[in-house]
């Protein structure tokens, strides 16, 4: 939703402008009617204007539109990749900026002066595929039966026991220990061998690293009050390096130039590396020790230590630190009397739910009046700004918490009829709402009361410790079909309200969102939920609309429900779902669409005759609308007509495209991505040949292919190139 901004306004009337006052004080005697018609002349004439200024620039590849591109690369002589995904040939299609070569085709020669050096193929996976690269050479790693004449000395022996952090790198991308030879090919479509003469892999990171700035660390108390967790949540996840930039391109990329998990040993051996505020990890304390709250402690107070099971003693005046389960540990004796603040870099596969990465913020139509909340802003806390909003009464407001960081306050919202109300993280924020159990007596929440009209908005906000109840008005008008709208987007919903040290959830039978007499249309994007509970008492009502995109429902267990009613009925809403990963039953009224989605256990709904699911993974048995190109219906079609006695083959087939996960639990670097083994019906089978699910607009399954070709192309001859994804 965006509003009309004066600029436009403007150039929608400038042919208006152009009258005689006369005539346009006649004009408005009579209600505008030349106005009217001269809009719509003028809208046509910016049509043919754009398309004259968008002429030009086209004749340049770093400004000419997506469908333009091929046709620049067709005059280098760019082939394109048929795997990949064909071009739009129409100025009226609409291509994934991933999926449009700009970068390829602007460094096409380049590429072909530089053919035949390792460096490039960590370029072309960069450019090609957007993902971070390291080539490796694996007949380097090959032992070696030395001659005199030509003496290889780092390949004559096998493995060093003693060399502990070599053995922490077998088998990975920076791999230094010898091996023997292995007969198979790398890029065999069955199993693959890598230690050969020809050859070459290029490991490649699908997980990006997110960064999380000045924030609270958390304090573990079941394990000690010297225990903390550098996730507020308190689960333990590997710290993920922050990636330089490479300045050489014919230079190798290392551990620091990628988006890789923070190893024990690297960071014990090369701390200076790793630690710092402009780096990939940090902490603040507030007068222990005697270190000042606004500088980060010395690297000469951490100790690099492994903290599983919580057995190392923390010297005196030290902090241990263990990235690979993002924990640190205070000296028994002396404890922090004050916040922990840490700064730090995960890893997680796509810009999804709350983070500091960016994001176009949501514009407000018409004026709108705007509280910012933060350390430097006119509100410390957000409710603060709610008392003034609620003093000042206007229309239309934003609450923006301008920093990152953990904000407890209580929260508590009731909307006037046709009033809106935004609250949002600024731009590259991450703030983490923590709603805490004040009132034992009674359940708390973050609790939002609509009216009739009235529109609300969360954007980029991390809610954890309760849920976020939203409900209707007593006074809402009977029979209305949406009344109000309630906006969820880039954010996420803790499911089960918070997370074990094993990312177990600590409430999983409780719903991060309860809708109670809401008449409202819901829209949900780019966002991670637990389960939906819907409340409607009155349900001669029309269902509510719900709309989720994008996004990842996550009820923690196969057999709870992710959208439903309490006491396991039917949810009084009408779904619309797009390229989600949903984990728990579905029982609503009705789908009018559900399309490149995944539901890994069983959707029920009430009206079969109304709606649609088009490729779409749904298990069998399920009672849904009708379906077209979804799984596994399709594999047990194929089956039942090529054999006469399809019994035990579709038994096999079904299992075969069960969707696998890389994880299946929220605070892990890779919830809900699909595996490697994952069946290619899951992983081509939208509608656009890219996978079902929450990550479909990454065009996996296209990068992929055009990076091999690619490989192919610029790898010489007689050597052999494959894809290995480090994660």
């Amino acid at each position: 939703m965006s509003a009309i901004t004066s600029a436009d306004t403007a150039r929608r009337d400038r042919l208006y402008a152009l009258l005689p006052a006369i005539h346009r004080m006649r004009d408005a005697d009579r209600g505008y009617p030349l106005k009217a018609l001269l809009r719509v002349i003028a809208e046509q004439v910016n049509v043919v204007e754009d398309d004259i200024a968008g002429l030009y620039e086209n004749w340049f590849v770093e400004t000419a539109a997506g469908w333009a591109v091929p046709y620049i690369g067709d005059l280098v002589g760019y082939r394109p990749v048929a795997d990949g995904g064909l071009p739009p040939d129409s100025s009226v299609c609409e291509t994934s900026p991933v999926l449009v070569p700009r970068r390829e085709i602007a460094n096409l020669i380049r590429y072909r002066r530089r053919k035949g050096t390792l460096a490039l193929l960590e370029v072309l996976a960069n450019d090609v595929a957007c993902w971070p690269a390291r080539a490796v050479e694996f007949f380097k790693l090959l032992g070696w039966n030395q001659n005199i004449d030509h003496l290889h000395l780092r390949r004559h022996r096998t493995a060093d026991l003693r060399d502990v952090d070599a053995l922490d790198r077998l088998d990975g991308p920076f791999d230094a220990i010898t091996h023997t030879v292995g007969v198979r090919r790398i890029d065999s479509n069955r199993t693959r061998g890598r230690y050969n003469i020809p050859s070459v892999g290029v490991f490649l990171w699908r997980l990006q690293s997110y960064p999380v700035t000045r924030t609270l660390a958390c304090c573990l108390e079941e394990f000690g009050p010297h225990c903390y967790s550098f996730s507020l949540l308190g689960q333990d996840a590997p710290l993920f390096v922050n990636p330089q930039r490479e300045t050489d391109p014919a230079h190798i990329a290392e551990e620091l130039n990628l988006p890789a998990p923070i190893r024990r040993l690297a960071f014990d051996k090369r701390p200076a590396d790793y630690y710092g505020s402009a780096l990939s990890l940090a902490i603040w304390t507030d007068d222990w020790a005697g270190f000042p709250a606004d500088q980060p402690v010395p690297l000469s107070a951490l100790v690099p230590a492994d903290l599983s099971g919580w057995s190392y003693v923390t010297p005196l005046n030290k902090i241990a630190v263990d990235p690979v389960l993002g924990r640190l540990a205070f000296p028994p004796g002396q404890l922090p009397k004050k916040d922990v603040r840490v700064s730090y870099r995960y890893g997680f596969p796509a810009d999804l739910g709350g983070g500091e990465y960016a994001r176009p913020l949501s514009q407000q139509p018409g004026p709108c009046s705007v509280y910012r909340v933060g350390e430097a802003e006119p509100y410390r806390r957000i409710t603060d700004a709610l008392d003034q909003w609620r003093i000042d009464t206007p229309a239309n407001a934003i609450i923006e918490i301008a920093a990152s960081g953990a904000y407890l306050d209580p929260i508590s919202i009731t909307l006037a009829d046709t009033q809106s109300l935004q609250i949002r993280a600024a731009n590259r924020a991450r703030p983490v709402l923590c709603i805490i159990d004040r009132e034992p007596g009674r359940p708390d929440a973050l609790s939002v009361t609509l009216g009739v009209g009235s529109r609300l908005t969360l954007d980029g906000l991390l809610v954890t410790g309760r849920p976020v109840q939203i409900q209707g008005a007593k006074s809402a008008e009977r029979g209305t079909v949406c009344p109000a709208e309630v906006m969820i987007r880039h954010c996420t919903l803790v499911p089960g309200w918070g997370l074990e040290c094993n990312c177990d959830p600590k409430r999983p039978a409780e719903p991060s969102l309860r809708l109670s007499n809401v008449r409202a249309r819901i829209r949900v994007e780019h966002s991670i939920l637990g389960s939906i509970q819907i409340q409607e008492d009155e349900v001669r009502l029309d269902p509510i609309p719900l709309d989720i995109c994008d996004s990842i429902l996550d009820a923690t267990d196969p057999a709870k429900q992710a959208i439903g009613a309490p006491g396991g009925g039917l949810a009084h809403a009408t779904l619309t779902i797009r390229s989600c990963t949903v984990f728990g039953i579905v029982d609503v009224h009705a789908i009018e669409l559900a399309e490149n989605s995944i539901f890994t256990s069983c959707v029920n709904v009430a009206r079969r005759q109304l709606g649609c699911m088009r490729f779409c993974y749904v298990p069998s048995g399920c009672r849904t609308p009708r379906r077209y190109h979804c799984q596994p219906d399709g594999v047990i079609a194929a089956v039942n007509e090529r054999v006469t006695d399809p019994t035990a083959e579709g038994a096999n087939e079904r299992l075969r495209v069960t969707p696998q996960f890389t994880a299946i639990r929220y605070g892990r670097p890779a919830y809900a991505q699909l595996a490697h083994g994952c069946a290619d019906e899951i992983k081509r089978g939208a509608d656009d040949e890219s996978e079902m699910g929450a990550y479909h607009d990454l065009f996996q399954p296209q990068r992929e292919a055009n990076l091999l070709a690619r490989l192919a192309e610029y790898t010489p001859a007689g050597m052999d190139v494959g894809i290995v994804f480090a994660n």
